[in-house]
């Protein structure tokens, strides 16, 4: 037990500040960007930032780490429309990425959604971890307005860019995965080694009703709760091969094995 808590305490402080490093090289046309960094994982995001003046400066593009060599300690950096903070009474800067800007990552890392089965598990994760917790309420309350008792993956991006939050702790199977909010590429995974006494749907919130659409995705009441999240981590990791393993050993997850881009 206590090795656990240490290791999911060891992810929060290891993510606890923003990460910036400025533009090696950048090409525009394939939103393809380098930066020099001792360390990152791949699926780390953020955004790149433009400094007009010394004491000014514009957010140009979000960014996601999608490849790094230690070797040479670059790290590739995808890059895409920033999508967070929209108002329409600003002006837009014309400004394109190019080196010397700053791409800082990991922004918001201080600041995570727990999802988990039952308000047990909820509670000995959450105490276990030094990190600004956002309470499933509100995320529930988000998904009610939406009409989503089973929630989307753009669900989790536009609470995550609404409320900053950086990581969402998923419990699944005595494990928490440790995902980028955003990309939703898996950090980390740690045992946990707790079982649950029910399995709360689509996650432990003391909201009693997600209101539901008439028809659309997401619309659907979830009929349990890990299959859809495993679902979900499948998709944007389809190359984890310790992911693999885990779903290639749980029989009624037998569909989602041929997801994977491993021995292909």
């Amino acid at each position: 037990m206590k090795y656990t808590i240490l290791l999911i305490f060891m992810v929060s402080e290891i993510f606890a500040s923003v990460i910036k490093a400025p533009i090696v090289s950048v090409n525009n046309e394939k939103e393809i960007a380098t930066i020099e960094i001792n360390y990152i994982d791949v699926g780390v995001s953020g955004f790149v930032v433009h400094h007009i003046t010394p004491h000014h400066s514009a957010i140009l593009k979000n960014a996601t780490v999608i490849a790094y060599d230690k070797k040479s300690k670059i790290a590739t950096v995808k890059m895409d429309k920033f999508n967070a903070l929209k108002n329409n009474s600003l002006p837009y800067g014309k400004w394109k990425p190019a080196v010397g800007d700053m791409v800082e990552l990991a922004f918001g890392y201080s600041r995570a959604l727990l999802i988990a089965p039952d308000e047990e598990i909820y509670h000995r994760i959450s105490k276990s971890v030094h990190i600004q917790w956002i309470h499933p309420d509100l995320f529930a309350t988000v998904l009610s307005f939406a009409g989503h008792p089973t929630p989307l993956q753009s669900d989790f991006t536009e609470f995550a860019n609404a409320a900053s939050v950086g990581l969402l702790f998923i419990y699944l199977d005595q494990k928490v995965y440790t995902v980028d909010s955003k990309s939703f590429k898996i950090l980390n995974m740690t045992d946990a080694p707790f079982v649950a006494k029910t399995k709360q749907k689509p996650f432990y919130t003391r909201v009693r009703k997600i209101d539901a659409n008439w028809w659309g995705a997401g619309s659907s009441e979830m009929k349990e709760y890990a299959p859809h999240y495993y679902e979900l981590l499948v998709k944007n990791n389809p190359k984890n091969q310790e992911l693999y393993k885990i779903v290639k050993s749980h029989k009624n997850l037998a569909d989602l094995v041929d997801e994977f881009e491993i021995g292909k």
